[in-house]
Parts: C-alpha cells; structure tokens; sequence
C-alpha cells in the first residue's frame, strides 16, 4: 500500500495528535540524545538494553523496554497484561524518495514482493493464511521516506507470527513466478486510486517543486515505470534484490511490539530472531536538494478537479520544525490561523459567503524544508474572489506577526497538550505498533509517548522565522475547481493545470480579530472510581429512554453521551430524509464558531442524521459537559435559521451528493447494496433531486415538525457517577420534551434477496470494473450469523490468494462478512483496471464452484482454526472509551436490548459444526445479489428492486432492528 501525502484538517485533529500525524509522514531522522546510555542484555547474545525509557503518561502502568540489537536495530517493547491481540511493526528509514530515476515506485514495489514468500515459509500466501487463521490482520505502506510493515495476531500465535515476520528481512524468495503478477497489482492500486484528489493535486505539485528533490517522484509505480529492461540490461528482479540489500539494513529500521507477554520473553523472541539482520553500517539517508527552488516563487496555479469542489491552498516553503518537537514553533501559528471561533479568519470569510471550511498546519517535510499550508473550502462565491481571500490571509498572517504570538497563548496551548498527554488512551496494539515504531526512527527514546505533546517553552526567534517565511513573495498559490481547462496535463494522474497571475490586488476583509482565552478549559480533571460490567437503565419511560455506564478503565476523566432523537417521518420520504439531513448540518454549523473553543479545550458536539432522526454526540471531560448539552439543545430549538446559513450547508450536502459517482468504486458499490437491501433508504441522486426544492423556510417548518413529535434513546458511557448522569438525563428530557413511543417509529429493515440473480449497477463514473457479489444467510439469527462468519472467515484468504496474487485481477479483492444491522451475509468483492465485469463473475463463478468442492473435503480439525479466528476477534476489548460507547450505543438499535450479544456470538461460533456450514452454503449460493460496473453502465433504478423485496426472517424479534 501506497502511503501517499494528503493534507488533512490538521487544526481538526486533537492538539495531541496534531504533531505525530505530519511527523509519522514528513519528517527526518532526529538523533538519540547524546546522555543515552546502554548496558547489556543477561542474555548472551546480543543486545544493549536503554536505560533511558520513554516517558509516559502517569496513567499508563504498561511496561516497557528500549534494546538495542548489537547488528545496530532498535527495539521497543511494550508490555501490556489487558491487550488481547498481540502487535507488531517494523518501519524502514528508506521510501520512494530513493527510488532510482529509472525504476519510480521500485520502493513501493519492494514492499508488495516481501510478503511473497521466504526461505523458511516459501508459500506466498503463507504469511496471510498464518495471520488470518489467527484473529490477525497485516498490511505495509510506502512513504517518501520510510516503508513500514505491521500485523496483529492472537497473542498466543505471536512467536509463530515474528518467526514469518522477521524472516522479510533475513531471507525473502523475491518470487520470480510472482514478479509480474505482483507487478500488475502494483499497476492496478496505481490505477485504483488514479481519481483520487489528493492524488492529483500531488501530481501537479510535483511539477512545481524542484525536480532535483527525490520526494517529487512518481512514488506508486506501474506497469510502465517497473516495466521489465531491454535484454542486456540488469533484470527487473535483481534491481528489486540490489535495492533491498543497498537499503535495508538494521541500522535503518526499527521495531516495536505491544503485547500481553513479559518484557523477557518478548525480548527472548526479538534477540532470537531479528538479531541476524545484516549490519552493512547504514544510515538513514538524507535529503540535500532543496524542496522549492526559492527563484520559483510567487506562483499562482490553476488545476482541474473531476470533483464538483472549489479549493484553495496556500503553500509556503518553510524550514522542516522537526528538530523542533519540543518548542513546537509552528503549533501556535497553525492553530490561530486554522481557528474557527468568532472573529477567525473562517469566520470572516464565511461570513462573507465565501468559504466553509478551513484548515493550516504543516506537511510534506524531507527533514530540511516542509510546506506550511493554508487550504479554504471554496463556495462558488468564493471562487470569484481568490485575491481578496489571498489578501485577507494575508491580513490574518500580519495580525499574528503584530500581536499574536503572546506567551499566554503558548503557555495555554501547552497545559491543553499535558492534558492530552496526561489522560491519552492507548489505541488499538496495531496503531500503537506502527506509531511507536515510527516515533522510536525519529526521536530521542524517552520522547516517543511524549513528543506529540511536549512544548518546553516558547522559541521566539523560532516562531518568528517561520512567520517570515508566510509572505506573498513566498508562495505558491493552488486553485482546483472543476472548471479548469488546459493543454498541460500532469503526468501521472492526468490531471489538467495552468499557471496564471492573479487579475488584481486582493482587497482585504475586515473583522479579522485573535481569539482570547480560552473560557472552556476544565478544571475538574478527577478520576472516579467505579467500573460497570455493562450500561444499565437509568430512565425508562414510554418516550424516553436513558442508559449509565460508570467506566474507570481507561483512567480518563471524560464521558461520551449519545441522544437519539427519532420522529417517524424523518426518512418517509426523499424530501423528508433531506430535510432531517439539513438540520443535522445547519446545527452543527450554527454552533462551530461558538463551540471551536470547546473542542480545543478537549470537549466536543457533533450532529449526525439516520434513518429514525438525528443523534447529538458529546465526547469529552466530564467538567462542562453540562452547559454544552444545555447550549446544544438550546440552538436546535430557538436558534435562527439565516438565509446565508442554509444555503451554506445545502450547498455542502448537494457538493457530496454531487461528487458521489466520483467517489471510491468500492464504496459506491456498497451504498447500491445497502440501498437494496435496507428500507427506508434513498439514492445519492434522489436526495439531490430533493434539495433543489427547499429553501430556509421549509426548514424552519420540519424543525418545528420534528421537535413536536420525538421519541428519545439516551445513554452516557464514561467516568461519571448515576447520580450526575441522571441530573444530565433529566435535563435532556425537560429540553427535549417527547411525546411519542418507541412504537410509533417505523424501523430501518433488512430485506430478503430472493433465488432470482439480479444484477444491479451503480451510479458511477469511474474507470474501472467491478463485482461486488453479496450472498445472504436465511435469517438474522445468532445462530445464523455464527455460521455464516465462519464461512466468511474461511474463504477469505484463498480468494484472496486466488483472485489477486494469482490471477492478479486487482488490487481491491476481498471476502468478508457483511452484515447489513443484524442481517448476516458474505460480500466478496473485485475491483479492476483492466477485466470487465463478465471476466470477474466467471472468476468468482468459478472460485465459489470450487470452495463447494473444497467444503466436501474439508475435515473439522481444518475448521477449528476458522472458528478461534472468529471467536477471538469478537472478544476483543474495546481500546478507547468512544470506541466502548459506540458498542454499547449500537446495540440500543434492536428491540431486544442486550449488552452481551457479541460475547454470545462469540460463544456460538465456537459451536458452529461441519454440517451447520454445509447446510447453510447452497443457500448461500442461492440468495445472492450482484452489483457490477463497467465504465459507462447505466445506473440501475434501486427503488424497484427494494419495492418489490420483503423483511428478511427475524426469528428472535418482532420487529427488526431500530437504527440510532
């Protein structure tokens, strides 16, 4: 997998996160501290042991340990009793910036031919199957400057998972027999994501910066840049071979784990097996040429988007900040300029008309110079006036430079930073991995926890360099709207573009004003003790429902609320659905400049439409999370709907149902299904046809329509007591006032394919082809659903193995379990640059005919394996408290309330039998729908398919599952 540069909305992600997303990418090598000392293993081999170690949040009681291998890799180990899935990564200071300039992608390239096959384990699915079988999931990405491998596993497959692991860089087979076909997958991600936006505007990016920078490369490869040499020339596979040994070297990588195990038998495990990875005395490579050719500058561009979205990016060449991590110069000037609240530079230009979204941080850093970057969401309005946003960005930088960087503001950033720090949850093993391992290739060992977070104190020279560096002389100007025409195309993702100076000098908006302190920062940070085994009814009334859950565990003091509020005609119809999507999104704009300092302090509001309504989501410290739903709820009832206000967020929704057949294939596939085969639902074209027939006051119609009739879900998960949960409870109730039952709201319902085979087409204008085949289980059983994810699990990596490495159909293949709410299924999914749809079905036609004759011979003792990986990844635990809250709130969708469903699922698959498989498979087999895509289908009319369908049997209940 390609990691490719995208700027996200840096300012959106919590302080906390904000450096290490741009560092895990960006960013170059910082050296160990100079003090760090080392001592040697017992062991007898082998390795150093830090006694430095990193510094850690006072709530995290994980173990952990710093080895140096004596071949020069690094090693961090954690230790972590509660995980119950075992991780590793290994990340490779080397990426496509080393790509030779005959060979572009060839880092990438390297990446695909490792997980073909080793010495000890030659099978090129075997690493898979091993990990698969095993509750695991694996996978790697290429960056400019590193190449990273991780997986999770069982943690009792965890020493059988290193073995296969380590031996990718002790003795991979480079498969000759696999070198053209993995090339052609190389060619088809290439192609897959060769729509993409992010991707384009990389591609004409790279024309503008210096050529002689390695990072402005083609980095995915393809079948013409990995083309096999003329005769006479050095071979493909031995330039593949050359480069791993000419790059891949111990002193380049490093490795983290986090797993149940002791510190000393993970380290057993590691001195074991990756202690013999060459030594040939390597170093991280550098960058010298500069990333913009300073001469170059001011450049105004103008590039073609396929999507119907009006962008605009400010990119300033600056210093790299990344031997800045403990001052952070940058974090204090992107967070004002990316700031939201009143009087911000988005303010401003929203209130104009001209933008609606805003975000400025930096990226793209080689470890010299970085880009710091300014990108504003454009309304159509907006696009008309470039040089006056222009000129009111420069307004804003100018304010900053005359007062803005005040040590109050720092020092508020900073104790916002060690409250992060202080309370961080730990994700998931797998991301703790890859960020670790990343982290530990960059930073001295005690700051990999701690250097996202860490601000020492105000560099102000620092900071003013860096503002010195955002002037007009210093610029490079990036437009993409649709309607950009030229001869000049990009060359890789084709993308048209032309340079042109701007019409005239940019007139400044007023209003720009810095914010001040911040008012919602908590001060009640303490952690209560008490943990639940499940929530619990707090409230149960005919119209309102509230669940509590106390929760310790995750030793944050915060709480995570949800509220369904659900009205009967809020999906009746595609004017209704559109409507309830309009409030959803005018509140959550209404409220942005208000709440932005709210989310910076650490709490934050979203609205987010279903089919029964809309819920109001409230994540954050228990201190002032009262006033916050009392502000929200609030603004839903008597706030003033403007006429700028609703054009604004209608002109966002049309935007996306606009851009729809441009999206992933993949995803629209999935949309025609669930529209299919859940009612109520409505198409992207529907929804749009809709909007162009409101406008404000038709808004202001449904809100009242829809506050008068509700029927109320509520639950709070997180550290706070019942007596507090009830006094927020009541209150949302007092607010909300609802009047109806739960039986008066129509439920969202799984439909029956029947033993017709229907063939369905997206709404779609990609490029490529695709399958995408569902087959359906007979009921929504628990039974069923146990059985039928065990035959999903089982054929997973065989299609996978056949479809893709083999046959080499695509790079987008996968068998899964699919269920639409509780309905059980089996999507098994191709998407392709080069077969069509008919190629792909006879493909699939033919894997299912031969998985019938494989499940003939298939032994118990052969399935055991498929079930533990089925049971042991539904006992997962939950790795945030967000992440538990949306367990526990999804399962309030179903009439049948119960907390306990997964580990009863968990239960039953483990007694799933032979004949319980073979039983279920012909129906499988039967019942099967089909979405398919070929460049230039005709979109198929849903509707008339799901008219015609009836509820697929729910034995257990009633009534089908409720959606909140």
């Amino acid at each position: 997998m390609l990691q490719s540069p995208c700027f996200k909305h840096w300012h959106h992600l919590p302080q906390r996160a904000l450096l290490g997303v741009i560092i895990s990418l960006w960013v170059a090598p910082l050296a160990l501290a100079a003090d760090t000392e080392a001592v040697a293993v017992t062991n007898a081999v082998d390795a150093v042991k830090e006694t430095v170690t990193p510094i850690t949040s006072p709530y995290d009681s994980r173990d952990y340990r710093v080895l140096t291998l004596e071949n020069g890799l690094n090693v961090l180990l954690v230790s972590d009793p509660e995980a119950d899935k075992a991780a590793a990564s290994m990340n490779v200071r080397v990426g496509s910036a080393q790509d030779p300039d005959d060979l572009q992608g060839l880092a990438h390239f390297l990446e695909h031919m490792l997980f073909l096959g080793t010495e000890p384990y030659p099978e090129s699915d075997g690493y898979q199957r091993y990990i698969s079988n095993n509750a695991g999931s694996h996978n790697a990405f290429t960056a400019q400057q590193d190449t990273n491998y991780f997986f999770d596993i069982e943690p009792s497959a965890l020493q059988g998972a290193l073995d296969r692991f380590s031996e990718f860089f002790l003795s991979p087979l480079f498969n000759a027999d696999h070198l053209e076909s993995e090339r052609n997958i190389v060619h088809s991600e290439y192609m897959a994501r060769i729509r993409d936006e992010s991707r384009r505007e990389n591609d004409v990016l790279n024309q503008l910066l210096n050529p002689d920078n390695p990072t402005t490369g083609f980095a995915v490869g393809s079948r013409e840049t990995l083309a096999s040499p003329p005769e006479g020339e050095t071979p493909l596979r031995e330039r593949v071979i050359d480069f791993y040994h000419r790059h891949y070297d111990a002193n380049v990588m490093n490795l983290a784990i986090v797993a149940p195990q002791p510190l000393d038998q993970l380290e057993e495990w590691v001195v074991e097996r990756f202690a013999a990875i060459p030594d040939n005395d390597l170093s991280v490579p550098t960058i010298e040429a500069p990333l913009v050719e300073a001469d170059t500058l001011p450049r105004y561009i103008e590039r073609q988007s396929l999507q119907n979205r009006r962008q605009l990016r400010f990119y300033f060449p600056v210093p790299d900040p990344t031997d800045d991590y403990r001052t952070k110069p940058t974090q204090l000037i992107a967070h004002l300029l990316g700031d939201e609240g009143d009087g911000s530079l988005l303010a401003v230009l929203r209130d104009a008309g001209l933008a609606d979204g805003l975000s400025a941080g930096v990226g793209r850093g080689d470890g010299n110079e970085a880009l710091f970057t300014v990108s504003i969401s454009l309304t159509p309005a907006g696009a008309e006036r470039l040089d006056d946003i222009e000129a009111t960005l420069l307004a804003a930088i100018e304010q900053l430079r005359n007062d803005g960087l005040a040590e109050w503001r720092y020092e508020e950033q900073a104790d916002l930073n060690e409250q992060g720090f202080r309370f961080q949850q730990h994700g998931a093993p797998q991301q703790e991995a890859t960020r670790l391992s990343m982290n530990l290739s960059r930073y001295p060992v005690e700051d990999v926890q701690y250097a996202a977070y860490r601000m020492d104190g105000p560099d102000v020279e620092r900071q003013q360099e860096y503002l010195d560096a955002l002037t007009a002389d210093n610029m490079l100007r990036f437009y993409s709207a649709p309607d950009v025409e030229s001869d000049t195309v990009s060359p890789w993702f084709n993308t048209e573009w032309r340079e042109q100076a701007p019409d005239q000098p940019g007139q400044a908006l007023s209003g720009l004003a810095l914010p001040g302190p911040n008012p919602f920062i908590a001060n009640d940070l303490t952690l209560l003790e008490g943990q639940d085994d499940h929530p619990s009814l707090l409230i149960d009334t005919p119209s309102f429902t509230a669940w509590h859950m106390q929760a310790a565990r995750f030793n944050t003091p915060s709480v995570e609320w949800r509220v369904s509020l659900q009205n009967p005609t809020a999906s009746y119809s595609a004017h209704e659905a559109v409507l309830t999507r309009l409030l959803a999104s005018w509140l959550n704009d209404s409220l942005n400049e208000s709440l932005y300092p709210a989310w910076l302090a650490g709490q934050s509001f979203s609205a987010y439409p279903h089919s029964r309504g809309m819920t109001l989501s409230f994540s954050g410290w228990r201190d002032g999370q009262t006033p916050l739903i009392e502000q929200a709820i609030e603004q839903l009832k008597n706030a003033e709907i403007d006429d700028g206000a609703f054009e604004r967020v209608r002109y966002q929704l049309q935007r996306e149902w606009r851009n729809a057949p441009q999206s992933s294939l993949y995803g629209q596939a999935s949309r025609t299904l669930g529209e299919a085969l859940l009612t109520p639902q409505w198409s992207t074209a529907e929804l749009l046809a809709a909007s162009e027939r409101f406008d404000r006051h038709h808004l202001e119609d449904f809100r009242q329509r829809f506050l008068d009739d509700l029927y109320v879900d509520a639950m709070a998960v997180g550290n706070l007591d019942a007596e507090l949960a009830r006094e927020q409870a009541e209150l949302i109730r007092a607010e909300l006032r609802p009047r109806l039952t739960r039986e008066e709201i129509p439920n969202l319902t799984p439909l029956a394919v029947n033993e017709e085979h229907t063939v369905l087409h997206p709404h779609s204008s990609r490029d490529e082809s695709l399958v995408l085949r569902y087959l359906q289980a007979r009921d929504q059983t628990p039974e069923e659903q146990a059985t039928t994810s065990v035959i999903a699990q089982w054929l997973d990596t065989p299609f996978y193995q056949q479809l893709r490495t083999e046959q080499q159909l695509g790079y987008i293949v996968n068998a899964r379990y699919s269920p639409l709410l509780e309905a059980p299924g089996i999507a098994l999914v191709v998407q392709s640059p080069d077969a069509d749809s008919d190629t792909i079905a006879e493909r699939m036609d033919a894997f299912l005919e031969d998985a019938g004759q494989r499940l003939d011979q298939l032994s118990d003792e052969a399935l055991a394996p498929h079930r533990q990986a089925v049971h042991d990844q539904l006992r997962q635990r939950d790795t945030s408290l967000s992440g538990m809250a949306n367990r526990y709130w999804q399962a309030t969708a179903l009439e049948d309330v119960r907390f306990d469903r997964r580990d009863q699922l968990a239960d039953l698959v483990l007694n799933v039998s032979l004949d319980d498989i073979k039983a279920l498979w012909p129906s499988l087999r039967e019942h099967m729908l089909e979405v398919r895509f070929n460049p230039g289908d005709e979109p198929s009319d849903v509707s008339d398919y799901r008219e015609a369908r009836s509820p697929l049997p729910n034995v257990l209940n009633s009534k089908p599952p409720r959606n909140t």
